[in-house]
């Protein structure tokens, strides 16, 4: 019955001493805080980082799991600062001892025979070096190690390490240094970052290269004697140089990491879809780029697996430091006028309408659409054409007539379901939505694309890997998608590109003025979006779809995976002749010829009209349609006109005389009229037909 009694209780003291070490441990938990602030990260889809932010202080503090730093480094560390971290409970009693003994023998503090624990309990909570400072650090350590176990403590450590300046942990270290992350390092560099802590002011390479390396050489030195480096390998480390500059921290895809970061609680690490070999190349073809543009034109690409809408890279600008260029915004997402990238979805909407296909025959000339008057771009017309070479060719009133048919506010809803941001100047849908009387952004003209590369779905492009993938958005019937993305294919390749590059489908635009220049394009695996301009929204002489935007789309498409599109079946229903009944496509009623492009009309003198003139009064000359300037010519022989008066003619004598007007392409209108003067006014007859027409 003792032995029992006794066994209670010492099971109730232990238990009290549990209990009272449990309520210490809640009553004053360690300051964790620091690892909770840490630099948010932003990471690719292989987990690399992107870019980091600094801590809510001001400090780069970036968190690493010890198995993703070099296991050299790892074995270094605990050989120099605790080779029994994985045997004792935090605090280490033989360290103790040794450090109390060495003490007392020479009357100076010669090992402060500190954990890797306790060294991180001060660097949670820094005080002087204190007696009393050092028993708190012993209860943290316990504390830690209780907490966080061996592998908390030393990831928090890899993570807090001073490593100099505003730089914390091996990650923030080897990142600044050496320009890599820890996870492959030699061991010179290993055996700097485990010096760097014991002195982080005084031993910072840029700025005392001499005393890093002799801190450095000693730990190697000590390396050496335990056993991790041979004679050569410590002689090839001594001989290695000290970095004397500081890197800056990795800094890609800028605008979509600060973006995404802005939503993240602090010490995130965000994760992306990019794939970060091709975002970091498609930064140096930008910044390459802007060296042929002027400032402050700019540039934006758009790389997206069109499958799963998931974004491979995004450069919002070409040079995000660059202010001459408004580098800070985000131009991928920037709203602006589409130029003609919208053709092939209104044409694609008239073949799902069946109302017109591929094959349908349109006539390419001048009409006026109620006040509307479209133009070619080279102002010119090509007569009877298909919608197939009409979209090849991108002309103008091919497209608008296609979009009367179907209505400007069909073309706008059916895109805004889709998830097809557009933003009208007007109150409501116009028919110069088709030629980028609009604005859009972007994403939006990719993912609009992306259903034609796909079977006619929309699937909104997303960067982030958690998020789960929407539903796609039907926009065109598969058949349609997989016919424009057919004839988009045949869109001759931009000047300079040599006939051995890839084959993609791809539009261009132009928008007004030129102030933004598009080139959208894709293949079997991407859609790729470029633009092209100034982010103030002013005109520029190189802001073209052709010239400009789109040979930097091939210039991108070239760093992507080669993922041909399959051709489509040769019985395709839209790519053979059309139906007897859309074998064309006229205007609709309200549609008409401008006047300018009939010929010219005179509207005064009025044909087979008896003038009477004053003495020296002359006749005013009036015309309408054709196109400016006009000549005049009386009896077939020319009259010498004023530039800048109104044209008018003095007869000079009486009778008849044959009027006639020629246009600038050579087209006529002629009359016949007579002159009198009033003075000779004969009678005239108030029954007569004609008051102009004297009585015989």
């Amino acid at each position: 019955m003792p032995a029992f009694r006794r066994t209670l209780a010492v099971s109730g003291a232990i238990g009290a001493a549990v209990l009272a070490l449990l309520a210490l441990d809640r009553a004053f938990p360690p300051p964790l805080e620091r690892l909770a602030t840490a630099s948010t990260l932003v990471v690719d889809r292989e987990g690399e980082l992107l870019r980091a932010f600094p801590s809510p202080e001001g400090t780069w503090r970036l968190l690493v799991r010890p198995e993703d730093v070099d296991p050299f480094y790892r074995a270094l560390l605990l050989a120099v600062e605790d080779r029994r971290f994985f045997s004792h409970p935090g605090v280490d009693p033989l360290a103790l001892a040794r450090a109390l003994y060495q003490a007392l023998r020479h009357g100076r503090i010669v090992s402060g025979g500190s954990t890797l624990t306790m060294q991180l309990a001060r660097l949670l909570e820094p005080r002087p070096r204190t007696l009393s400072a050092k028993l708190l650090e012993i209860a943290r350590a316990l504390q830690l190690e209780w907490r966080l176990g061996k592998s908390g403590v030393l990831a928090a450590y890899l993570a807090l390490a001073p490593m100099g300046g505003n730089l914390e942990g091996v990650r923030a270290g080897s990142l600044a240094w050496f320009g890599r992350e820890p996870r492959s390092l030699s061991p010179a560099e290993a055996a700097l970052l485990v010096a760097l802590p014991q002195a982080p002011s005084r031993l910072r390479p840029d700025l005392f290269p001499e005393r890093a390396q002799r801190a450095r050489d000693r730990v190697l030195e000590r390396a050496f004697r335990a056993g991790l480096l041979d004679a050569a390998d410590l002689a090839a480390a001594r001989a290695a140089p000290i970095p004397r500059t500081r890197r800056a921290m990795p800094f890609h895809a800028p605008h979509l990491s600060e973006r995404r970061a802005r939503d993240a609680p602090p010490g995130s690490v965000v994760r992306t879809t990019l794939d970060g070999a091709l975002q970091r190349a498609l930064e140096r073809l930008a910044r390459a780029e802007l060296d042929r543009l002027p400032p402050p034109v700019d540039l934006a690409v758009l790389v997206v697996e069109h499958a799963t809408g998931a974004v491979r890279a995004w450069i919002g600008s070409g040079d995000w430091a660059d202010p001459r260029r408004a580098g800070k915004v985000d131009l991928v997402r920037a709203v602006r006028s589409p130029g003609s990238t919208l053709k092939p979805f209104v044409y694609g909407l008239a073949f799902d309408a069946g109302i017109a296909h591929p094959g349908t025959l349109v006539r390419d000339r001048a009409l006026r659409f109620d006040d509307y008057a479209p133009q070619n771009f080279d102002r010119g017309f090509e007569g009877d054409v298909t919608l197939r070479e009409a979209l090849i060719a991108s002309s103008n009133l091919p497209a608008v007539l296609v979009a009367d048919h179907l209505g400007p506010w069909v073309i706008a809803e059916r895109l805004s379901a889709a998830g097809i941001r557009l933003v009208s100047p007007a109150s409501a849908p116009a028919l110069p939505l088709v030629l980028g009387g609009v604005g859009t952004r972007l994403v939006d003209l990719v993912a609009a694309y992306g259903a034609l590369a796909r079977d006619g779905t929309v699937v909104e492009p997303h960067d982030d890997p958690l998020r789960p993938a929407g539903e796609p958005i039907p926009l065109l019937a598969p058949p349609t998608a997989e016919a424009l993305a057919a004839v988009l294919a045949e869109v001759p390749r931009p000047a300079g590109i040599p006939a051995s590059t890839r084959r993609i489908a791809y539009k261009t635009g132009t928008s007004h003025r030129f102030r933004d220049g598009w080139a959208v394009g894709f293949d079997g695996g991407h859609v790729v979006g470029v633009w092209v301009g100034r982010a103030d929204g002013a005109a520029c002489a190189v802001c073209n779809g052709p010239g400009t935007a789109a040979p930097l789309l091939f210039r991108v498409a070239a760093l992507l995976p080669d993922r041909p599109r399959a051709p489509p079946a040769p019985d395709h229903p839209l790519l053979g002749p059309p139906p007897p009944a859309l074998a064309r496509l006229a205007p609709r009623g309200l549609a008409r010829v401008p006047e300018r492009e009939q010929p010219p009309r005179i509207t005064f003198p009025v044909d087979g009209s008896l003038l009477l003139l004053g003495e020296k009064e002359a006749v005013p000359l009036r015309a309408t349609g054709g196109r400016p300037p006009y000549r005049w010519l009386v009896d077939d022989r020319p009259l010498a006109l004023p530039r800048r008066a109104p044209p008018s003619w003095s007869p000079e004598e009486e009778g008849f005389a044959r009027l006639r007007v020629v246009d600038a392409l050579g087209r006529s209108d002629a009359i016949a009229i007579a002159v009198e003067r009033r003075e000779k006014r004969r009678a005239f007859s108030p029954t007569s037909p004609s008051r102009t027409r004297p009585e015989p």
